[in-house]
């Protein structure tokens, strides 16, 4: 029996996918290479629902972040932030690390932040120059409406608004244009459906401005010089070719049926999951839950730490034996918890 993942991130990769990577590598400054990362290129505006440019940077989603924060942030800029979990917790992470002054919404782990919680704080930092925020939190399976809080934004200040999309782009509905979105970026070990090495920045004019006007340090994640090297078809550095391979066809395959079919398939997989879980008496952790990770509670009389410890032990048998599915979990102050 194949082993199959069930975590948030790596997802399983379809056969395809695979194949696709497999394949005899084209040299990065060949033709053949530039035409294969046009079309991702041009595929990706699709996953994003976006007309503007989508960078493909070789790093996983942190780079992403790092990415957004260095090129579109000035140094000593205030910035919100959305601390609803880990991931949220990274962004300050991040903003830190630059010197940017932090002032951070802490939402209850499994909570939502509101749209009203936002405008609070914008009302009392005027000079916020940007709000970032994740659409789903995936250390909690919490969904925040982006779309919402994105609209408030621009209507009470002239911050910008920053998402991570890393569990959400590609699972559940994304619209980045219309929801007037200025940076999203992505993961390819999630919604993309192929290994992890790859991130995405998706900008819009708004943001390309900000990136012009930036003043932060940085090299290899300068998004302008990314921006100029697409339009040739090219990256600046070295790329990780076998996956823009598998990209193209994970993109492909859901392009062809078209997102609305995927998000669809993953909501309706989603309810079940939910269902079932409630059905048995177990409870979830978000109240608002996103369609692309379920995060269940683990009951009090059972020890989280053995669950996932027990969990990871369990593999294919060479004589076809049981399979149990991966479990990740991560402690909350007084309760542990299982993401499924």
């Amino acid at each position: 029996m194949k082993p199959r993942l069930f975590t948030p991130g790596p997802t399983e990769i379809p056969q395809r996918v695979v194949t696709a990577m497999a394949n005899d590598m084209p040299h990065l400054r060949s033709d053949k290479f530039r035409n294969m990362f046009r079309d991702v290129s041009q595929k990706l505006k699709a996953f994003f629902k976006t007309k503007h440019e989508v960078l493909t940077l070789t790093a996983s989603g942190t780079g992403a972040m790092e990415a957004a924060v260095v090129n579109l942030l000035r140094q000593n800029d205030k910035v919100v932030m959305v601390e609803g979990g880990k991931f949220g917790q990274l962004w300050g992470d991040i903003a830190r690390t630059y010197g940017l002054r932090i002032v951070a919404l802490e939402v209850p782990w499994g909570d939502s932040a509101s749209p009203d919680q936002i405008k609070e704080l914008l009302l009392k930092h005027q000079d916020a120059a940007a709000v970032l925020l994740t659409h789903c939190e995936t250390s909690t399976g919490a969904e925040f409406d982006v779309r919402a809080i994105a609209e408030t934004v621009h209507h009470e200040s002239d911050a910008i608004v920053i998402v991570d999309g890393m569990s959400a782009v590609g699972v559940m509905p994304f619209y980045k244009d219309d929801w007037d979105i200025d940076v999203c970026v992505a993961g390819s070990q999630k919604g993309a459906m192929i290994p992890p090495g790859l991130s995405f920045i998706a900008v819009n004019e708004r943001g390309w401005q900000r990136a012009r006007a930036g003043n932060l340090p940085r090299y290899y994640f300068d998004c302008l010089k990314a921006r100029e090297a697409l339009e040739n078809g090219d990256t600046p550095f070295t790329s990780a070719i076998s996956l823009i391979a598998g990209l193209r066809e994970s993109l492909g395959l859901m392009l062809d049926r078209g997102m609305e079919h995927y998000w669809q398939k993953y909501a309706k997989l989603a309810r079940s999951t939910r269902a079932g879980a409630k059905a048995i008496g177990l409870d979830l952790l978000a109240k608002h839950p996103a369609n692309s990770v379920t995060a269940i509670k683990v009951p009090p009389a059972i020890d989280g730490h053995k669950l996932i410890d027990r969990s990871h032990a369990q593999r294919i048998r060479s004589d076809g034996g049981r399979r149990a599915g991966a479990f990740e979990g991560e402690n909350l102050p007084g309760r542990a918890y299982g993401v499924l």
